[in-house]
């Protein structure tokens, strides 16, 4: 299929409107205003702070950071899908400082009011799309500062994949856990930078976000609760991906509530009751890791909180986001 027969469509941007080419190569960005979206870019940045570049900008839009919509792997979407308004939120894209570089992030917070407790939002192996946004904008009308980070920037666009599995062999193999908690830290140097209260930070994820939620609880000192979102507990360990959560049960610098799918074929039950022994073992001398705990919905699969999955199971949805809201107050971060 060449360009020409390719489908174009207008993406609506923060900074102006820019056409796309779907091709069986990814995406292809068609912009006649560069310049000017490159000043507006430098105006939402502060010259003085960032110094972005047209490599940075190019860099920034191929990774996804300006495409509202679902990721070409998630398709097909379903129906069911919910939208939360922006009313009454200051919410949009954001530029974070990563030291060096700049990584586009959404961020969606209540308007006119400062202070509000921190929840960093990992998205799952698709990066932040509609989905993601919108989990932001829940967390944000709850009275959060709301952000979720293009987490892959360094490395490759899930968004250009069609299926799962191009996204793990060309993305997420390539994923460094240590770089990954640094880009994390640098993003809550930015929500305070913004006037959040970084003092009552919380941090979600779901699926491959999951398993970052445990990471940067076990990480993170000034986390005070994470909320795991059917994260892998075990498996391989190598260089990018020394240690799994089952293996930071003890470590936990804050307590974890994990939500767990009881038909969800890619993590076995057993892997979460290694998770609760390991948590129960070292509850006596962690108490980060007696005051945490796993909740497992029955008849829920994988992503059942994913609205626009066929996955998507709305009882175990909307009862985990209870929970979820109940254990972050339970903390004292809401």
């Amino acid at each position: 299929m060449g360009l020409a027969q390719t489908r174009r469509l207008p993406i609506h941007l923060r900074f102006g409107i820019v056409r796309v080419a779907y091709s069986p190569q990814g995406l292809v960005f068609m912009t006649h205003n560069f310049d000017d979206q490159l000043k507006d870019l430098s105006a939402l940045a502060g010259e003085s702070e960032l110094k972005l570049s047209r490599r940075s900008l190019l860099k920034s839009a191929a990774v996804g950071g300006f495409i509202a919509g679902y990721a070409a792997a998630a398709q097909p979407v379903f129906s069911q899908t919910v939208e939360t308004s922006s009313a009454g939120l200051d919410a949009g894209q954001v530029l974070v400082d990563v030291g060096g570089d700049q990584m586009f992030a959404y961020r969606a917070r209540p308007a006119h009011k400062k202070n509000s407790p921190v929840i960093l939002v990992v998205p799952e192996i698709f990066g932040v799309h509609a989905y993601i946004e919108d989990v932001c904008r829940r967390f944000a009308q709850a009275g959060f500062y709301a952000i979720a980070p293009e987490i892959f920037f360094r490395h490759s666009d899930p968004g250009q994949y069609s299926t799962a599995a191009e996204i793990m062999s060309n993305v997420i193999a390539k994923m460094d856990d240590a770089q990954v908690m640094a880009d994390l830290d640098k993003l809550v140097d930015h929500a305070f930078s913004e006037g959040a209260d970084t003092g009552r930070l919380a941090v979600t994820g779901f699926c491959w976000g999951g398993r970052i939620t445990w990471l940067y609880a076990a990480h993170q000192p000034r986390v005070k609760a994470g909320v795991a979102w059917y994260g892998r507990l075990v498996g391989a360990k190598n260089a990018l991906t020394p240690k799994q959560a089952v293996d930071l049960a003890g470590e936990l610098k804050a307590p974890v509530l994990g939500l767990y799918g009881a038909e969800d074929t890619g993590i076995p039950l057993d892997t979460v009751e290694q998770m609760r022994s390991k948590l129960a073992q070292s509850a006596q001398s962690n108490p980060n890791a007696a005051n945490s705990r796993i909740e497992v919905f029955a008849g829920a699969q994988h992503g059942f909180h994913a609205d626009y999955r066929n996955t998507y199971n709305s009882t175990a949805a909307k009862e985990a986001y209870n929970q979820a809201l109940q254990f972050l107050r339970s903390k004292n971060v809401l």
